[in-house]
């Protein structure tokens, strides 16, 4: 292709992504406030029905439901921008959690270590599935369901289908408090008031909304899930940054399975059973389109707290717990068909 044919096309894809962003950015706006107004809605109405939900330490307890769900969802709003899935996010958090008590306790090393462990764990999940997509051509539902089956089994064999707990010489009990080192002590603490763990989400919130909205990798990150041939043709290489958006999505999962081992005070070889489907859930309902090409993360943060507030409210109001299932599958569906409808009408 001769540049002059290149400019041109440069030229009409950034019109086009430009045009697209102003489109997108005015339905984000529109989705935000239905969501922000679900999410209103359903604490008034758990606020009236439920038991104790607004207790103090029901508040907290939402508050720290969401921090996993939602740092897993802020890393997998960026693959379903680019027009792909993650079904790997549960397990892969889990195989994290375990390779960092493993890298503490079996290796000796310091816990410093097994975070740093845990994060190129969660960094090379998202390489490898960056690679089966792009190189492979593997659908982004085939590759990532393979890898979470995967991350399941390496949880397993290499916690030997155990917990792993931490030695008596790293955990102590510290003022009624379980403390394994200054580390994991302020990410399951509290700060100024708040659990460390919230401020975390905040702060990765945050970062990942500057990335999305401001940076060379939020751009290419929306082009791609727009129109990846155009993309192609305008000079990027699509299938490097493909892969860059799958391996910065796995470090958010290495992230949470620290987070969550904070939580647990262990590494427990199938407690990530289902996280996926909440995260996934979150970015949707947040106005995430799953054709890709439109997204944000101030809807994915609204929607983490959706499901964490319908999942305790449900709870709250002793519904039992295969009703409480039904009831999260339907809203998920719910989600998913306005999501359909709006690219429907978008073509």
């Amino acid at each position: 292709m001769s540049n002059s044919t290149t400019t041109v096309v440069q030229t009409a894809v950034n019109e086009n992504t430009q045009k697209g962003r102003i489109t997108a950015a005015l339905r984000n706006s529109v989705q935000q406030s239905l969501a922000l107004g679900t999410l209103v809605v359903l604490f008034v109405f758990f606020s009236i029905f439920g038991s104790n939900f607004t207790s103090s330490s029901n508040i907290e307890n939402i508050l720290m439901s969401t921090v996993l769900v939602g740092v897993l969802a802020l890393g997998t709003t960026f693959v379903i921008v680019t027009g792909g899935i993650d079904l790997s996010l549960g397990f892969g958090m889990t195989l994290c959690s375990v390779m960092m008590g493993t890298v503490i306790t079996a290796w000796g090393l310091p816990v410093w270590m097994g975070v740093l462990g845990a994060l190129i764990t969660g960094a090379l999940i998202g390489l490898i599935n960056g690679l089966n997509i792009t190189f492979l051509r593997l659908p982004p539902f085939i590759a990532t369901l393979a890898m979470m089956m995967i991350a399941q089994g390496l949880a397993l064999v290499i916690s030997q289908v155990k917990p792993i707990t931490f030695v008596p010489e790293v955990r102590k009990q510290v003022t009624g408090i379980v403390q394994f080192d200054p580390i994991l002590a302020w990410t399951d603490g509290y700060f100024a008031g708040l659990p460390s763990g919230v401020l975390i989400f905040i702060v990765l919130a945050v970062f990942a909304y500057l990335v999305l909205n401001k940076t060379i990798l939020g751009r290419y990150t929306f082009a791609i899930g727009s129109n990846e041939e155009a993309t192609r043709l305008s000079g990027v290489n699509t299938r490097r940054w493909t892969i860059v958006v799958y391996v910065f999505a796995g470090v958010f999962i290495g992230i949470a399975g620290v987070l969550l081992t904070a939580r647990l005070g262990s590494a427990q070889p199938t407690a990530g059973a289902g996280y996926e489907l909440q995260a996934i859930a979150a970015v949707i309902i947040g106005g995430t389109s799953l054709l890709g090409g439109r997204g944000s993360i101030v809807g994915t943060v609204i929607g983490a707290f959706i499901m964490s507030i319908l999942i305790n409210g449900l709870r709250s109001m002793s519904i039992q717990t295969e009703w409480q299932y039904i009831l999260t599958g339907l809203v998920i569906l719910i989600a998913v068909f306005f999501d359909s409808l709006r690219n429907r009408n978008k073509s």
